[in-house]
């Protein structure tokens, strides 16, 4: 159905049939139809450099639909969702729209809709996968200095299992939460929504990393253990719950754990 659409250049019967199946407003968006449209658009993308530009177009259309016509659980919500995991799908396949990608993306981690938010990390993880060395310097730039939310994306793309089965990408996984765990321990004002997006994000990202570095991983948990911080011990005592480290390393977690107390 979406190829079909694509093909005929019909932007406005593209945009009412995203609409009417996005299954929203409800608890859960057609996230197995905003797959389809990214995988469609990587696959013409990859194809042909014209069709590329078009729906680079049609792509940056969708995400830019504004969060005052579209707030959260609103159906033409599903047109930014769509948009921005169609922008990170054209990055991933073509290293002239990476970098234009990676500046989209950042701008989208802001968006007030968290759906939208989501779909900005699904994007970081296209990018890290196929066009790693324009994706890395930019998220260590995200984390360095760009928002809470843009940090929250760069964490939580990062931590994916497949990305971190790589050795190299796994060693930049945890470089970028050393960076991120910096800027929350030197942070003075925490209070904001931003803020514990970012924090609740790394309650359970730096599972993901420890678990595929254990030994320097478990190290750093150590580390930031006898840290006199309330926010970085949470951090700490939230990724220790998980099963992925609770149930593998049972008695290196009760060790930390017990320095935690």
């Amino acid at each position: 159905m979406i190829s079909g659409l694509l093909v005929s250049g019909e932007a406005a019967d593209l945009l009412a049939y995203l609409v009417a199946e996005s299954r929203l407003p409800g608890v859960r968006a057609n996230l197995e139809l905003a797959g389809a449209f990214s995988e469609t658009v990587r696959e013409f993308a990859a194809a042909d450099s014209d069709i590329r530009h078009v729906l680079w177009d049609l792509c940056v259309e969708f995400a830019s639909v504004d969060p005052e016509d579209a707030p959260a659980d609103d159906p033409h919500e599903f047109l930014s969702i769509c948009g921005v995991l169609g922008i990170g799908a054209i990055g991933s396949v073509s290293p002239a729209c990476a970098d234009k990608a990676v500046a989209y993306l950042v701008e989208a981690s802001t968006d007030p809709r968290w759906r939208v938010r989501d779909a900005v990390v699904t994007g970081v993880r296209d990018l890290l996968a196929r066009q790693r060395d324009t994706a890395v310097p930019r998220l260590e730039g995200w984390v360095e200095g760009g928002s809470w939310l843009a940090m929250r994306a760069a964490v939580e793309g990062v931590a994916a299992p497949d990305l971190l089965a790589e050795p190299e990408l796994a060693e930049m996984a945890l470089r970028l939460h050393r960076k991120a765990l910096i800027r929350v321990y030197m942070a003075k004002e925490r209070g904001s929504d931003d803020f514990l997006a970012l924090k609740r994000a790394l309650g359970s990202t730096l599972s993901q990393v420890v678990t595929a570095l254990p030994g320097i991983g478990f190290e750093y948990l150590r580390q930031l253990a006898t840290l006199d911080d309330q926010d970085i011990r949470w951090i700490v005592r939230e990724n220790l719950k998980e099963d992925r480290l609770a149930n593998r390393y049972p008695e290196t977690v009760e060790h930390i754990r017990a320095q935690l107390t």
